[in-house]
């Protein structure tokens, strides 16, 4: 059995489904507080799955994980849980630094002490997978090398600022008290079941209903882009062979400007879902004022994930962005579903 925290978000959801789907024996128990962005309905394929246990609840009760580590024995604790919105961080930083840092220091504390009651066989098993991002090693400029793993931690947001802080404390738990951890810095993912405030599902449902598709500054901000099922496969691949105490990083080689993300959609729309009056979705894209701190490039270099373990991304950008345009276009009741009061307010 394995424990997974936050899988009821974009990324933990589409891993539990993975996961559930392989051949794989293995139970999950998914532990996921079910914020704003956490979505029950993403989980509807297994929620009759014996293989899957959902525990709606919190990385920062004490009582909670310790009494589910005690009574489940997972082999592995895979730390999804995290606030990830860089917008909403800027708003409010309050719920980045609890779940982020405190819930990440809780789950670490139940984690080792739980550790500590194996057996030898059982405790040279267990892994404690730490899911984290590139947001923490800062921007690059155009002509600067993508991140790798020894670059230093320079976080221009509050989210990013709380998300190097869990990884501090993660590999200090790893050098002071020798808690088996492995650390992952992904880029930025996309796919199915994404929350619509993040770029590409915001491109897709603003074009179909008609809306202005809102860029930041002049959409000239570049991101290296990472199908959500190859990040994935990755997670599998470093929670088998991944060396303890390393981190790896985990991107698509897929680099890509805002604009150029958002135009390559409106194309694949016009395609598959022209608009009535049968002008370009492009029409509706319109510049907003850049937010404060947004960062200009992140490129991740993921060679020794490759080098080490054996992992590349399948994906190509414009095979998973087409794969991503159909499933939103092939799911609206999920996107329905999602799509409530609060999160029109945000917007």
């Amino acid at each position: 059995m394995i424990m997974v925290t936050g899988g009821a978000g974009f990324i933990g959801s589409n891993f539990v489904l993975e996961w559930i789907s392989s051949s794989s024996a293995e139970s999950v128990i998914n532990l996921d507080k079910l914020t704003y962005a956490g979505n029950l309905g993403t989980l509807e394929y297994v929620q009759n799955d014996m293989r899957h246990l959902f525990i709606h609840g919190d990385i920062g009760d004490k009582a909670l994980v310790t009494r589910l580590l005690r009574e489940n024995k997972p082999r592995a604790i895979i730390n999804f849980a995290a606030e990830s919105h860089v917008d909403r961080s800027i708003c409010d930083p309050n719920e980045f630094i609890q779940t982020n840092i405190v819930g990440t220091f809780n789950l670490l504390e139940c984690a080792r002490e739980y550790w500590v009651s194996l057996n030898e066989p059982e405790k040279n098993r267990f892994r404690f997978l730490h899911i984290s991002t590139d947001e923490v090693y800062g921007a690059l400029s155009l002509s600067d090398p993508a991140f790798s793993e020894v670059n230093p931690y320079m976080p221009n947001s509050p989210y990013s600022a709380s998300k190097a802080a869990s990884d501090h404390l993660v590999r200090a738990w790893f050098h002071t008290y020798q808690l088996p951890v492995i650390t992952t810095h992904c880029s930025n993912n996309y796919g199915p079941y994404q929350f619509p405030e993040k770029l590409i599902p915001l491109v897709i449902l603003n074009a179909l209903n008609s809306k202005p598709i809102p860029i930041y500054g002049d959409g000239q901000q570049i991101r290296d882009w990472l199908y959500v099922g190859d990040h994935c496969a990755a997670i599998r691949k470093v929670l088998e062979k991944g060396k303890l105490g390393e981190i790896y990083n985990i991107g698509g080689w897929n680099e890509k400007a805002n604009i150029e993300v958002a135009n390559i959609i409106c194309e694949i729309l016009d395609e598959l879902s022209p608009r009535s009056d049968m002008h370009s979705y492009k029409e509706q894209i319109a510049f907003v004022s850049d937010r404060p701190g947004h960062d200009l490039r992140y490129a991740i270099d993921a060679s020794k994930i490759e080098k080490e373990l054996g992992w590349r991304p399948v994906e190509t950008f414009d095979t998973g962005i087409r794969n991503t345009v159909h499933w939103y276009l092939d799911n609206p009741q999920w996107v329905e579903g999602v799509v409530n009061g609060s999160y029109r307010e945000w917007l």
